[in-house]
């Protein structure tokens, strides 16, 4: 297993339908309650564990997994009510290591919930033409909803993983 992508890379299909929109929809929606019983009650030390040599530990993973959707809504958002918007990449890094990254993990659990809640609800609602919108990231070009909103769910799994990994440790 590679443990940098436990759950391999993220493979977008070059159609995607709104049946593959609805699966992602579907681990989206199930995310924080999985996420939830994986870290709730963990102790410091097991809020402290890595996956790997340098990687972050549970907590930043946690935070990290909010700060990243946070992020990502708000392109899926742009790329549904702008025409081609131009987004900033976000510094993770940097964010993961700002003042809120030492705030226990249920305040971006809770965040997690209400903003999975409205990626659900409007991923729901996509239409074809919808799915073929986009949004330019300042690093990576031009990005498809679709391709963003397989990220989501890719993403959050992919996190998931390395935590779980990192608990088994």
């Amino acid at each position: 297993m590679d443990v940098k992508y436990p759950i391999g890379q993220l493979l977008v299909p070059e159609h995607v339908t709104l049946e593959n929109v609805q699966e992602w929809l579907k681990q989206t929606k199930t995310y924080t309650q999985r996420l939830r019983e994986t870290v709730d009650g963990l102790s410091e030390d097991d809020l402290n564990k890595t996956y790997r040599d340098g990687s972050w530990n549970v907590r930043q993973l946690v935070h990290h997994i909010a700060d990243s959707q946070l992020n990502m809504y708000q392109r899926l958002k742009l790329a549904l009510t702008d025409n081609n918007p131009t987004v900033p990449a976000f510094g993770e890094e940097q964010w993961a290591i700002q003042p809120d990254t030492k705030l226990p993990v249920e305040s971006s659990l809770k965040m997690l919930e209400g903003i999975n809640e409205r990626i659900v609800e409007l991923g729901e609602h996509l239409t074809e033409e919808q799915l073929n919108r986009v949004f330019t990231h300042q690093v990576n070009g031009e990005i498809k909803v679709a391709t963003k909103v397989a990220k989501l769910a890719w993403h959050e799994e992919h996190h998931l993983a390395h935590i779980k990994n990192a608990l088994a440790k």
